[in-house]
């Protein structure tokens, strides 16, 4: 009785801490490894106490429902209730799969070598049956340590030549939050550059690093990954903290911590679609700041845009024959949505309705996800890319969807530039063309690039590269802005 309580104890208990540690399942490559190694722990002792096989099932067992009863406090599609969706079921492999591969396979595994040593010596059933068990355990042994070895990969970034370079990853505090950062530059006393990236807990550094060399030679760029993206996934809990007036925080928090760093008394600000409205608010908030603001792929209001998406998607559904997607849309009706799952169609579709050729760009397909495979990123962060984006986005986008820069920002302190692509979505070309005519500022320039779409300045990066040498020159112009 007293061996049945501890194991049983041991592996409850252990599933509380992981729970209350790693709701989201492990996010950082030390919650994997002590994950795996505290799982394996339990199931040994498990296995050891209870002297039976059933405790590579009962173990396990009391460990899941443990975490679940933890997880009740947490919000966002990766902890709730598997969605029965394309999306929902990347969150579910992502997110719970994820945890089971760290912690349940672990734990089941070291329960069958405990059990496995105590009833060494016994009758063990046919012979044949013995071999196929071991052989089972042993290949998912082995592939418990093969992941085990990749998830430790740590994401590092390649250096730059030169005595004043800077190449490095790293976090920077913002209001108490450790946000991560790609720091990079050929130039350590060259104009800092923040690049505040787009869509809620999504990452651009190895995109960055991958197609924006060029502004290396003339800034030390930064690349934010925002509360909730990429390695500051973790710092997402607790969402009740998750605002807008937080997130424009944070970005002020950052270019504090910048200038701080570099010893410079204002920085430039580069924002991408959802990080532009952010950008724009923060050059608002605290224009002496920054130098200039250069938005790309501009956004304006979320809601009027994601009306326009929905009229498109849907027309172009039953020009097409798509007959279950315009079911499905009709069914929803035209946004705003209550949960991110509603928006899951315009997420899959958007790309699709809007596509152009991107042959002449760098990024090629214009694939937002494409630069995950970069080395700036560790092993766990492109498995919860999708969770991450959910579960920012479940939070995050209805803090922004009252936000409309047409009646909120009709002047700007600084001096601004705009890169847009010719091919970028009518759901935000519509809104931010009168926006930019009525928009004052002390100087302002809108650079359309042919080729490229929503992500022109990652798909065009020479001419973003050009442009931001004609902001550098203008402000050695004007020095005193």
């Amino acid at each position: 009785m007293v061996r049945r309580v501890g194991w049983m104890g041991a592996a409850a208990g252990w599933g509380l801490v992981a729970g209350w540690w790693t709701p989201r399942g492990p996010l950082t490559i030390t919650q994997a490894l002590w994950s795996v190694g505290l799982s394996v722990a339990v199931g040994a002792l498990a296995g050891w106490l209870s002297r039976s096989r059933w405790s590579m099932l009962a173990a396990p067992a009391l460990f899941a429902v443990a975490v679940e009863v933890m997880r009740l406090r947490v919000d966002g599609p990766s902890v709730d209730a598997p969605h029965a969706s394309a999306f929902g079921l990347v969150v579910l492999v992502a997110g719970r799969g994820l945890h089971g591969l760290l912690s349940v396979l672990p734990m089941t595994l070291a329960a069958a070598y405990g059990a496995g040593r105590v009833r060494r010596g016994r009758a063990g059933g046919r012979r044949s049956w013995r071999y196929a068990r071991r052989t089972a355990t042993g290949l998912l042994t082995a592939m418990l340590l093969a992941v085990t070895v990749a998830v430790a990969v740590p994401a590092r970034t390649p250096p730059i030549a030169g005595e004043r370079a800077i190449a490095e990853l790293g976090t920077i505090d913002a209001g108490g939050h450790r946000l991560g950062a790609l720091i990079r530059g050929a130039d350590r006393t060259a104009p800092v550059l923040l690049f505040v990236p787009g869509a809620p807990g999504g990452s651009e550094l190895g995109a960055a690093r991958r197609h924006l060399a060029g502004l290396e030679r003339r800034f030390v760029v930064v690349t934010l990954d925002r509360r909730g993206g990429g390695s500051s996934y973790p710092a997402l809990d607790p969402t009740a903290t998750v605002t807008l007036d937080g997130a424009v925080a944070d970005v002020i928090a950052v270019t504090e911590a910048l200038r701080r760093r570099f010893h410079q008394e204002k920085i430039y600000l580069l924002g991408h679609s959802g990080g532009s409205i952010l950008g724009v608010l923060a050059v608002q908030r605290r224009p002496e700041l920054y130098r200039a603001y250069i938005g790309a792929g501009q956004g304006v209001d979320l809601t009027a845009s994601d009306k326009i998406f929905y009229a498109d998607i849907l027309a172009w559904a039953r020009d097409t024959g798509r007959a279950g997607l315009v079911r499905t849309l009709t069914a929803l009706g035209p946004p705003p949505y209550r949960d991110v799952y509603s928006y899951e169609p315009i997420m899959l579709y958007e790309n699709e309705v809007y596509d152009y050729d991107h042959s002449a760009n760098a990024e090629g397909a214009g694939d937002p996800f494409a630069g995950l495979g970069a080395s700036e990123h560790t092993l766990l962060q492109k498995a919860h890319v999708l969770n991450a984006v959910l579960d920012t986005w479940s939070v995050l986008y209805p803090a922004m969807r009252d936000v409309d820069l047409r009646r909120d920002v009709p002047r700007l302190e600084v001096p601004v530039y705009f890169v847009q692509g010719a091919h970028e979505m009518r759901g935000l070309a519509a809104l931010f063309t009168p926006w930019y005519e009525a928009l004052r500022a002390p100087a302002k320039r809108l650079i359309m690039v042919p080729s490229g779409g929503h992500r022109a300045f990652l798909e065009q990066p020479r001419r973003l590269a050009e442009v931001m040498d004609e902001v550098l020159a203008q402000q050695a112009v004007t020095p005193g802005r």
